[in-house]
């Protein structure tokens, strides 16, 4: 595994890029759960990653939480790109 320290795609510096060789039926079965639960297989991966940090007692203390399944709602979309405020003041 390699961590690539970069900004991540769609700028978000915040988050770390990882590079992950799966094999393929494992892959298939995971984005096929992620489907199920209406997340991308990167956020699936990521649920079930801190879901077992949990259970060992290894949970960082200051950690954003996960965003639940879907896509954001418009007001929810609205917050996170600035769209919809008010500049005219």
């Amino acid at each position: 595994m390699s961590i690539d320290k970069t900004t991540a795609p769609g700028g978000d510096s915040g988050r770390k890029s990882l590079l992950l060789r799966l094999d393929p039926q494992v892959h298939a079965a995971l984005a096929q759960w992620a489907a199920d639960d209406n997340r991308s297989v990167n956020a699936q991966i990521e649920l079930l990653l801190r879901d077992a940090l949990h259970r060992a007692g290894r949970a960082p203390k200051h950690v954003r939480p996960i965003r639940g399944p879907g896509r954001p709602r418009h007001q929810e979309a609205e917050q996170v790109t600035g769209e919809g405020e008010d500049r005219s003041g």
